[in-house]
């Protein structure tokens, strides 16, 4: 097999947030990426900034063919998600399956159906975006908590089990990100709002007394799936500004 010089990396949930912002990081690194969402329009954009390749991806359909499509990979980014705050008395079976359908079992299928590309690969290289909530969840996400709660045990499982192919597995847990996703139903950021700002950033509940950005969560994920990182698997890094050091 011929020695390729360029790495290639598949980022879901390309089209915005973190997903982007990773994208972006991952191509001034020097790697081929390919930009993955369910909004074609958004991941063309991230593919055009970058470079890259845009690619279709519903993770509640994840084709089956999606390994021999993309041909060879050495890094998989799994930023692809939603949100949910309903609350526990308002939610049903059908709404928490859509929670999991999305934020696990999409990210394990994806990740299920390019492992022999990585494993392949010279320095295979898996990481996921949990949160703190799948830590320390708050209130009204039982759907949302417990979906990111599963994807840390699912990235220590797959390392123990990948290891031995040199392929390496880690996972973000985000602290509060000002992202698209923050966005409340009016439009406004939720980090303005008098409550975030007096608990929040007034009395320090985070120390660093701000919410994070998208491209300090990507400069995290930068590290763990460079050939940088040739040790480090297993593991859960929090990029909170202190967040979880609180109590």
């Amino acid at each position: 097999m011929p020695v390729r010089s360029t790495r290639r990396a598949l980022v879901t949930g390309a089209a915005s947030g973190i997903g982007a912002a990773v994208a972006h990081r991952l191509a001034l690194a020097g790697m081929a990426v390919v930009c993955a969402d369910v909004d074609v329009d958004g991941a063309g954009r991230v593919a055009a900034e970058t470079g890259g390749d845009p690619l279709e991806l519903d993770l509640r359909s994840v084709p089956d063919d999606l390994g021999d499509r993309l041909g060879y990979l050495d890094v998989l980014v799994s930023c692809a998600g939603v949100a949910d705050s309903t609350p526990t008395s308002d939610l049903d079976v059908a709404g928490y399956r859509r929670v999991m359908e999305i934020n696990l079992d999409g990210t394990v299928a994806v990740t299920l159906a390019v492992l022999p590309l990585l494993r392949a690969a010279a320095s295979g290289r898996v990481l996921t975006i949990s949160s703190v909530q799948g830590f320390r969840a708050a209130a009204d996400t039982l759907a949302y908590a417990t979906s990111k709660g599963a994807l840390v045990t699912f990235t220590r499982a797959l390392a123990v089990d990948v290891a031995e192919d040199g392929v390496l597995v880690n996972a973000l847990a985000p602290g509060f990100v000002d992202t698209p996703m923050a966005r409340m139903p009016d439009g406004t950021r939720e980090y303005d709002t008098p409550w975030f700002r007096s608990v929040y950033v007034e009395h320090a509940r985070i120390p660093m007394r701000r919410p994070g950005t998208a491209d300090e969560v990507a400069a995290a994920a930068e590290f763990f799936v460079s050939p940088t990182n040739t040790y480090v698997t297993g593991q859960v890094l929090a990029v909170d500004g202190g967040l979880m050091a609180t109590f």
